[in-house]
């Protein structure tokens, strides 16, 4: 069984255009560069033919991805947050020993950007604070290695 996406509305809206993008003119605009590389003639030596073909593979690639993403989307209801546990969608403010207070919302990894604010919940930060309370103190081995946090509010 395939796991859901967590994405708040507006990531799901972002994706939902770039699909939508990539499905129209981003799809004809590549169509109609491989017809004229076609019409130039001898394939095996077309460099722009080469290119085309590859963009291609790669755009429908992320079509692919972008359609099965949203297929099993789970919006994260962001108003109705539990304040008394992290959870997926909650802003949380945490502060690691000796530095300043740092507030990142839990998401889905499609919509993770911790330098706008956004840790996936599967990355390991966000791993060890999923259901843990305000006021807790926790270690996590991050790929930099064991860091220590104190959860302080949750919103």
């Amino acid at each position: 069984m395939k796991r859901p996406s967590y994405l708040t509305k507006e990531g799901a809206e972002k994706l939902r255009a770039e699909l939508k993008y990539l499905e129209g003119p981003a799809r004809e605009a590549l169509a109609k560069r491989l017809r004229a590389a076609i019409q130039m003639g001898d394939l095996s030596e077309n460099a722009d033919y080469s290119a085309a073909k590859e963009e291609q593979a790669f755009m429908e690639g992320r079509i692919q991805e972008l359609t099965n993403v949203l297929r099993d989307v789970i919006i994260i209801d962001e108003n109705s947050a539990n304040s008394d546990v992290v959870q997926i969608g909650a802003k949380v403010t945490i502060q690691e020993e000796n530095e300043d207070e740092e507030t990142f919302q839990v998401v889905g990894p499609q919509e993770a950007n911790p330098r706008a604010g956004k840790i996936s919940h599967d990355s390991p930060i966000g791993q060890a604070l999923i259901g843990r309370k305000p006021g807790e103190s926790i270690s996590v081995q991050t790929p930099g290695g064991s860091i220590k946090l104190k959860i302080l509010r949750i919103e």
